[in-house]
């Protein structure tokens, strides 16, 4: 180190003034250069791991997002009879309305029937998917088939095609709906089972809106 320092000194102090200034000039530039660089280092600003744990951190796909459905609500009580009988009728009565609703699509003449039928497919199966994970969250059995009430519905329209059968569903279709919503706004208004309630009180204004839309179309009859 003192050998090199020796020889920089004697190469300055043989060095001519205009070529020591534009030395300096240039050790000068370097200095300033090297100190921006440690000083942008020492910030982060270049660092690609900081940016890629800033963007773990909104990133959509970490999943962090609250459930679109109360399906996975448990419920701190366990459900009463009450609540289990509604649970098995709700599940049954659903999968009458789903296959009901497939038959008018194939029987039916009436095309607002039968679109009423695609109605009743494509929001009893979503209620019937949630009511399904609300009864595996709580323990609560229901049918995986109809019970006979609702199976001979189904077995009798089987039968039916035309005019009979717009009349026979669309009438069907009142008198179940008048039932559902008063089973759903008292089990709504039952305090045993917080997550069937939610269920209840969730699937009511659907029901109304069907009833209202079947009685629309008996009353074009």
């Amino acid at each position: 180190m003192a050998y090199c320092l020796r020889k920089g000194n004697n190469y300055l102090s043989n060095t001519k003034p205009d070529k020591m200034k534009q030395l300096s000039m240039a050790l000068l530039f370097i200095a300033i250069f090297f100190t921006a660089c440690v000083n942008r280092d020492e910030n982060g600003s270049t660092d690609t791991s900081n940016t890629n744990f800033t963007k773990s951190e909104t990133d959509s796909t970490r999943g962090d997002n609250p459930p679109d459905s109360s399906a996975n609500q448990v419920s701190a009580t366990p459900p009463d009879k009450t609540s289990m009988d509604f649970a098995m009728k709700a599940a049954s009565g659903g999968m009458m309305e789903v296959e009901a609703g497939k038959l008018a699509q194939q029987n039916a003449k009436s095309d607002r029937v039968k679109s009423f039928g695609m109605m009743m497919v494509a929001d009893h199966s979503k209620a019937n998917d949630e009511l399904k994970s609300i009864a595996a969250a709580n323990n609560i059995n229901i049918p995986t088939a109809m019970m006979p009430q609702h199976q001979k519905h189904i077995d009798l329209m089987t039968k039916m095609k035309g005019d009979a059968f717009d009349k026979h569903y669309i009438d069907m279709m009142v008198n179940d709906h008048v039932k559902d919503v008063d089973d759903f706004k008292k089990e709504a208004n039952h305090t045993n089972n917080d997550a069937v309630k939610s269920f209840a009180a969730k699937t009511l204004p659907v029901l109304q809106m069907h009833l209202d839309s079947a009685k629309a179309i008996k009353s074009k009859k």
